[in-house]
């Protein structure tokens, strides 16, 4: 896929880009859902992942979807005990899950501290890519049908820091990250292989602190300085930004 491919999309304030991109989100599912059968997204946390989540939750249009033919991912994670406030899982759990009838087997959280593998980073992160490898019809993870992803103000997603070794780590879909320079210092992440795979992949940025990361990431800058510049959808990359985090485009 060609950055020819992309696309950037502006929104006023945080709050309406929130809400778009809900609605994006609810009427991308129910698409795939009328295409496939099931659909497979990937959720992000962050300030603006969560207000996104929490849009869906409240959207007029949320029960076009079979929220039990959706298998819900998450792109990474903090290696925290289950239930911390600091796990994206936990965050999404309050935001939108828990409004939702859900099946339960199609919720596939990633590893805690406290699950079968204990504090074995490396082995938590290789049965997450276990998981993926299950419903992945062949390849190593499914196509998903969105990828939502947060970005730092340095340019980091998931938890693919600039000029950290887990960059480089394309081995396997899932990679255990040491060491991140945003606490806690423990994670797992998709790598860019898995990212890629997605049939759509959707940046979403908020804040005039970010926009210089925006900037470069949509400018195909250095991967190693700006790890959003390196991920893209197969069919669609989107970039959906308020209008402080647009500013330097």
């Amino acid at each position: 896929m060609s950055r020819s491919d992309v696309s950037v999309v502006r929104y006023a304030t945080p709050e309406v880009l929130a809400s778009a991109t809900a609605d994006r989100l609810v009427t991308a599912l129910a698409d795939a859902q009328s295409a496939r059968g099931v659909a497979h997204v990937s959720l992000t946390g962050g300030t603006i992942g969560g207000k996104t989540l929490a849009a869906v939750a409240a959207a007029a249009s949320r029960d076009t979807v079979d929220w039990r033919r959706v298998h819900f991912w998450w792109s990474d994670e903090r290696f925290l005990p289950t239930g911390d406030p600091e796990r994206n899982a936990t965050q999404a759990q309050d935001a939108l899950l828990g409004a939702l009838d859900l099946d339960v087997s199609t919720v596939h959280y990633p590893p805690a501290v406290d699950g079968p593998d204990g504090d074995d980073l490396d082995a938590a992160a290789a049965r997450y890519a276990a998981e993926l490898l299950q419903h992945g019809d062949g390849a190593e993870v499914p196509a998903f049908d969105v990828l939502l992803l947060g970005m730092g103000p340095d340019g980091h997603v998931a938890s693919l820091f600039p000029h950290h070794p887990g960059l480089a780590r394309d081995e396997s879909s899932v990679v255990g990250i040491r060491e991140s320079p945003k606490p806690p210092p423990l994670r797992v992440s998709f790598t860019f292989g898995a990212i890629a795979r997605a049939r759509q992949v959707w940046l979403v940025a908020a804040g005039a602190e970010k926009a210089a990361a925006v900037a470069r990431g949509v400018a195909a800058g250095d991967v190693a300085e700006t790890p959003a510049a390196g991920v893209f959808g197969t069919d669609r990359t989107l970039w959906l930004v308020d209008e402080a985090a647009a500013a330097d485009l």
